[in-house]
């Protein structure tokens, strides 16, 4: 078979009609909140986000995460608004933007019922089927009556029609946690009247707003159903999805189910059943998903932590699905799809589970452009003016990419990198439990640098005549930082967290961290050492451990720390390390008594962030055409930086070199200042 022959016949690449309408194949990007809205209405920003998904070649693109019907759901995190007729033309435009691509575009809608915020939005109280309070949203909601049924019915038909008016090819409601699962659940649904107890009584509400749907947007129109097929103990279990599947599609009510496990009412099932990132296996409801299709008539999508082409091409192969939604893998590439049919899956940008795009919405932890499609182009363009001289010395994430960037402008570039391996930091970061698949950051960019054909020189500690003797044109220096100088009584007693990933120190039986940062450096040793066995104890500055993280790495974190019985203390700073023995003793300050406490340890790890390498960067400085400024105005308006008349190389900082950053923030800063070289 041949190599055009084996990828016409790729599972992933074959067509499927539903209602008369025909998708190109078998992947899909299911609805998220992307946070691009204005005002809610998904405009320029939020259309051009969907539309590099469907020129990457995917067949449907689902948008408007939880998209509101009604103004007692108000957005809470930046949901659309199909409530009014305002949204009708932005459908408009972004129906016809997609579909010349030759992709289909269909939105979600919902009623959150008692997951909205009755102090957002027109400040109204939630609605529920009973008055059970959501632990994640915290409304205490009141009890749906018959006329707040019939009025949520007709919302759902008026959105439906605003759906079709707006020339979308489908819609889904949302079931699983939002107000019609909330029906469906015996976990929320206490009712004793026609819409509680049985399963018959509790399916009765979809049906009605299904019923509803179809009346308002005719045969020609698919809609489906967001729904969990297991919501685990006491909520609606799998036998039960089951008759709930069969009633909704004797009656007609679906056309497809979207298939969800578990539930999303506390930080830890939204992080592990709903949105499972790098802490949970990949795929890992996929089996149950397809077992559920055994028994149902009707095509089945699912999307969770199907990140990588293998995975999703056995679910299409199997039989487990019939539409594979590879949503977060698409933020991280974008052209999946088209790499498929190009037979480059080898050159797809991994998705690496680390949720960087939940937290700080939409953007990829290592996609730079993602989200930011109107400022940033998602393919590299090649310069005006190629075969420029680019040094780059570091190899850490910044430096990779700037590399990685150059080269794919069609510049010469050299890379030093002091150490036998390129990825800085994040080889470290990858050590570290379940934060492993990290280094697909690195690996990815090893890849792509290859290919290219940079010149990345090993074990060179460079120097400013390493530098010149190349005649550069542009200068980056990524050396980034080491952990930042500490200026307290003992502190040449304390290590750092790099010390024991890297071997440099040894973990010691009992061990004090503290952490300044509240980002993920502290917590991760201190994950990883519990895990090994040591009696770990992690004081912050903070209220809490993490506090600079978003919620799924930090729930993640508090989850396992408690586990692994680590004991966190909030408000301390640390004021001073002497040694008693054979052991150490830290004096602790309360933030808020300023009540002196003291800990004896056998071992006190600090992190303080970094501190920058900037020894190259400054004896190049005199030597550069721009005294090594970056034009932050130039920066702010996401232009190129300034070039002058003057011969000679430009130069500049990239990540920590500059200051304590993450992975993003230093990738971000490479990209945008080499795409325009």
């Amino acid at each position: 078979m041949t190599a055009v022959q084996s990828i016409t016949k790729d599972p992933l690449l074959q067509p499927l009609t539903i209602r008369g309408l025909t998708l190109r194949n078998r992947v899909m990007s299911t609805a998220h909140a992307s946070g691009m809205d204005d005002a809610n209405m998904p405009d320029f920003r939020y259309q051009r986000y969907h539309e590099e998904k469907v020129k990457g070649g995917l067949a449907l693109t689902m948008f408007g995460g939880s998209s509101n019907i009604a103004p007692d759901s108000p957005s809470v995190f930046r949901q659309l608004d199909v409530g009014t007729d305002q949204i009708i033309p932005h459908f408009q435009q972004f129906s016809e933007r997609i579909h010349k691509h030759g992709a289909a575009l269909m939105c979600q809608i919902t009623h959150m019922g008692r997951r909205g915020d009755a102090q957002a939005g027109a400040w109204l109280p939630m609605i529920a089927p009973s008055p059970i309070r959501e632990q994640l949203h915290r409304n205490f909601p009141r009890e749906m009556d018959k006329h707040d049924i019939d009025r949520i019915v007709r919302a759902f038909g008026d959105a439906a029609r605003r759906c079709r008016e707006g020339g979308l090819d489908g819609l889904e409601t949302l079931a699983g946690g939002h107000l019609i699962g909330q029906f469906l659940s015996p976990l929320t649904n206490f009712r004793s009247d026609e819409f509680g107890g049985s399963l018959e009584n509790r399916v009765r509400f979809a049906l009605m707003i299904h019923e509803e749907i179809r009346r308002r947007v005719g045969d020609n129109f698919v809609v489906g159903i967001r729904l969990s097929i297991d919501e685990g103990e006491g909520g609606t279990r799998f036998d039960e999805a089951l008759q709930i599947a069969e009633i909704l599609t004797r009656e007609g009510a679906v056309d497809f189910f979207n298939c969800m496990v578990g539930r999303m009412d506390t930080d830890i099932t939204i992080v592990e059943e709903n949105m499972p990132g790098m802490s949970r296996p990949l795929a890992p409801f996929l089996e149950t998903v397809g077992h559920f299709r055994q028994h149902v008539g009707l095509p089945i999508f699912h999307a969770a932590r199907v990140t990588d082409v293998a995975t999703a091409r056995h679910a299409i192969r199997d039989g487990l699905l019939d539409m594979v939604a590879m949503t977060r893998a698409h933020i991280a590439d974008p052209e999946i799809v088209n790499k498929i049919a190009r037979g480059e899956e080898d050159r797809i940008r991994p998705c690496v589970g680390a949720s960087h795009c939940i937290y700080k919405k939409p953007h990829c932890i290592h996609n730079p452009a993602v989200g930011r499609e109107t400022l940033l182009p998602m393919q590299v363009p090649k310069s005006g003016t190629p075969g420029k001289k680019v040094v780059v010395v570091g190899g850490g994430p910044a430096g990779m990419e700037a590399a990685r960037v150059s080269a794919e402008r069609g510049h010469k570039v050299v890379l030093f990198e002091a150490a036998p391996k390129l990825g800085g930091q994040v080889l470290l970061a990858a050590r570290t439990s379940w934060r492993k698949d990290l280094i697909s950051i690195v690996d990815w960019r090893v890849a792509e640098l290859d290919r290219l054909g940079v010149d990345v020189r090993y074990n060179v500690y460079a120097e400013s005549c390493d530098v010149l003797a190349e005649t550069p044109d542009h200068v980056f220096i990524a050396t980034g930082g080491l952990p930042a100088a500490k200026n307290f009584d003992g502190a040449d007693l304390a290590v750092s967290g790099w010390d024991l990933l890297s071997g440099d120190a040894r973990a010691a039986r009992s061990v004090l961290i503290f952490d300044q940062t509240g980002r993920h450096e502290a917590v991760a040793v201190a994950d990883h050492l519990s895990a090994a066995g040591h009696e770990v104890t992690l004081a912050t500055s903070d209220a809490q451990s993490a506090a600079e993280m978003g919620y799924p790495d930090r729930t993640v974190f508090h989850k396992r720390l408690a586990e692994q019985g680590v004991a966190t203390h909030p408000y301390l700073k640390l004021r001073s390390i002497r040694r008693e023995g054979n052991r150490l003793v830290a004096t602790m300050e309360h933030q808020l008594t300023h009540a002196l406490q003291e800990w004896t340890t056998d071992q006190v790890v600090l992190e303080a962030g970094t501190d920058p390498v900037t020894e190259l960067y400054d004896e190049l400085r005199n030597a550069s055409v721009n005294d090594g400024v970056t034009d932050v105005d130039a920066m702010a308006r996401w232009e190129a930086q300034p070039v002058g008349d003057r011969p000679g190389f430009s130069l500049h900082r990239l990540g920590d070199a500059v200051t304590s950053r993450t992975i993003h923030a230093a990738l971000l800063e490479a990209y945008r200042l080499t795409v325009h070289l």
